[in-house]
């Protein structure tokens, strides 16, 4: 009975590590008041506009291919990432738009979104530092 018991718990603390990240969508605290709708971050992600809806121009960073990335625009978009980067490839062919700016690492995404007015990107909730403010949640 003990070595189920165990069995049980270790494989409940396997588990519970693979839950999803909560994803939140960020800028930095040097910018504006900036209010940001799930609408308007998939208009934004998706190329569809580059202001808010104040007319304020902003600009998008992107995370390096991962899945955080991959759940990001799923969630936002209900895209996968095949679907993303086809979507993306024919936005640039037709010079409708151009993509985020993708970081090189989490680390850089961060650095650039707590000290860049007015740059929008995402990050799991778990990795907010003090220079950025939460727009919207993505659960």
């Amino acid at each position: 009975m003990r070595q189920l018991r165990a069995l049980f718990l270790l494989a409940s603390l396997l588990l519970s590590g693979t839950g999803k990240a909560e994803i939140v969508v960020v800028a930095s605290n040097r910018s504006g008041p900036i209010e940001l709708t799930r609408e308007q971050a998939e208009k934004l992600y998706l190329g569809r506009s580059v202001t808010l809806g104040d007319g304020t121009p902003v600009s998008l960073v992107d995370l390096p291919n991962g899945s955080l990335r991959d759940e990001f625009y799923l969630k936002l978009t209900g895209k996968n990432p095949a679907q993303i980067q086809a979507y993306w490839s024919h936005l640039v062919f037709t010079g409708r738009a151009l993509p985020p700016r993708e970081a090189a690492s989490l680390v850089e995404a961060r650095q650039w979104l707590s000290g860049t007015p007015n740059l929008i990107g995402y990050i799991d909730r778990a990795e907010l530092t003090g220079g950025m403010r939460v727009l919207l949640r993505l659960p």
